[in-house]
């Protein structure tokens, strides 16, 4: 007996789960139906899970969230009358349909579609009360006209429930796609058409058509705000991604021009391992088999190499064919050619000269004596190309200012200080590209060094760069105390109230810049 009771619940157990199985699997085919789907969609429309707040307005900020609050206290307190005068639904009943629909309007900044919701239901409620009023004659001898306190009342929107929804509306608009917010206007509408003509009453005056052509109006204007507001988003973002795109674009040509020089510099020591292998042989007498053997592999491999890099420099220099001197403008009055050899510190003297013949008033200043060994030809090659660049940058944007350039040679790397005075004159549109301080921090920072670049007290602008010559990093800017030691150096002390700023003689005759080129150290506070 007790094995057929456990048979009978085990068979009770398994109709169960196949039922909801059953019933499960109903639902899921029902929900995969085209009507299911419509209603799926609908409902996750019209029933969101989470907040869609208004945001602040660019320049208003917050002044259009505290006009919505004023207009809910308002609407609250016209429609108490609405509901308990004109409606009769009684003072308590009244006065809670009417806080509830003001509380919709405020629920609507944060939750647009749930205070629709909410104003819907107040304004059918309403409707529908006021409805079993309108059906009581108010003297039954005669059923005479229908008279009193609701004859002619605006049914089923009165004046302030149908602002309150056009509100709710519009913010709606503003917040959710247009396919929403039409579904919301045919809902809005359908409801409206179901309680006047459906439903109908007596002895009012009917406002559903009035207040669909509002509302009509309202989800346009709303929805055509939002489109605009994406759009110019959009705008935004899109300028911003090409900003990015053209920054990122600008980085790389910078890099592939330094890559091309630097691929000069190398096939230049290629070119030279070359030459001395084979060289190297017949300044030695008899010399050992294996030697010879191992002199002719480094030449193959170098003749190999350097015929990999004149391959690389082709595809580079194909790239820019026509851009002979670069972005600097002065290349090619110093002598340079697409297939010269790169230049070095020697040829400094000739860019300056370039750059005077092109009106600007120069000062060379060298420090320190040339190492042994010299530079390595690298370090060289991007110490003239910053010099370059800063002087470039004067030709364009300080036309008539006086310039100091300071090449600092050291033992453990170069320093250079490019300074120029205020322009005499302001400075006339440039189609530069922007590849002056973006290309300068790129050759530093590829030798381990470092650039600085800022306006000075005078109204001019100091760019200072320092490279070492073994391409360790530098720790930083050089300090107070090597600065002290450099002829000519510009003073930019935070701590310091004055600055002194050591220009040419041409800038001091203009009254730029003090009276003495020796380098004053800057005074110090007591």
């Amino acid at each position: 007996m007790h094995k057929v009771t456990k048979v009978t619940e085990l068979e009770k157990h398994l109709e169960r789960a196949l039922g909801r199985s059953s019933d499960e699997g109903g639902r899921r085919a029902l929900r995969e139906t085209w009507p299911g789907r419509a209603f799926t969609a609908v409902r996750r429309d019209l029933w969101p899970t989470g907040a869609m707040p208004l945001p602040p307005s660019v320049w208003l900020r917050w002044l259009p969230h505290g006009l919505v609050c004023l207009a809910a206290v308002v609407a609250a307190l016209a429609n108490m009358d609405q509901f308990g005068t004109r409606y009769q639904l009684g003072v308590e009943f009244g006065l809670l349909c009417a806080v509830t629909q003001g509380v919709a309007l405020v629920v609507a900044l944060w939750w647009p579609l749930h205070g629709w919701w909410l104003s819907l239901m107040v304004t059918a409620v309403t409707a529908l009360g006021a409805r079993s009023r309108m059906m009581i004659p108010r003297e039954l001898p005669g059923w005479p006209e229908f008279t009193g306190p609701s004859a002619g009342a605006f049914w089923p929107w009165g004046e302030p429930g149908l602002a309150v929804h056009a509100l709710i509306l519009l913010l709606v608009a503003l917040r959710v796609r247009a396919r929403v917010s039409a579904e919301v206007l045919v809902l809005t509408a359908l409801a409206t058409w179901l309680v006047e003509g459906v439903i109908g009453g007596w002895g009012y005056t009917p406002s559903g058509v009035l207040a669909c052509a509002i509302f009509l109006g309202v989800v346009l204007v709303g929805a055509a705000l939002r489109g605009r507001r994406e759009a110019r988003s959009e705008l935004v973002e899109q300028a911003g991604i090409t900003a990015e795109e053209r920054a990122r674009r600008t980085l790389l040509e910078e890099r592939s021009r330094i890559a091309r020089e630097l691929h000069d510099v190398v096939a230049h020591h290629m070119s030279v391992i070359s030459i001395q292998a084979q060289v190297a042989p017949h300044l030695v007498a008899d010399p050992p088999e294996e030697l010879t053997e191992n002199l002719a592999g480094i030449r193959h491999n170098a003749l190999e190499a350097l015929a990999e890099l004149r391959r690389v420099l082709g595809v580079l220099r194909s790239e820019s064919p026509d851009d002979a001197d670069g972005p600097y403008g002065l290349g090619a009055a110093t002598g340079e050619a697409p297939d010269a050899p790169q230049p070095t510190l020697d040829r400094l003297d000739a860019l300056l000269d370039n750059t005077r013949a092109a009106g600007l008033d120069v000062v060379k200043v060298m420090t320190g004596e040339p190492p042994t060994p010299p530079y390595p030809p690298g370090v060289q090659l991007s110490a003239y190309r910053i010099v370059q660049e800063a002087l470039s940058n004067v030709l364009r944007h300080a036309p008539g200012a006086g310039v100091t350039v300071e090449i600092g040679q050291q033992r453990d790397g170069v320093f250079l200080s490019v300074t120029n005075s205020a322009p005499s004159r302001p400075a006339d549109p440039s189609p530069g590209a922007g590849h002056g301080l973006l290309g300068m921090r790129e050759r530093a920072a590829m030798l381990g060094g470092h650039v600085q670049a800022h306006p000075n007290l005078h109204g001019g602008y100091v760019v200072t760069a320092f490279l070492p010559r073994d391409g360790v990093r530098a720790a930083g800017p050089p300090g107070d105390e090597e600065l002290r030691n450099l002829p000519g150096a510009i003073w930019q002390l935070s701590d310091v109230p004055h600055v002194r700023l050591i220009l040419p003689e041409a800038s001091r005759q203009k009254g730029h810049g003090d009276g003495s080129m020796s380098p004053q150290p800057p005074p110090h506070s007591t």
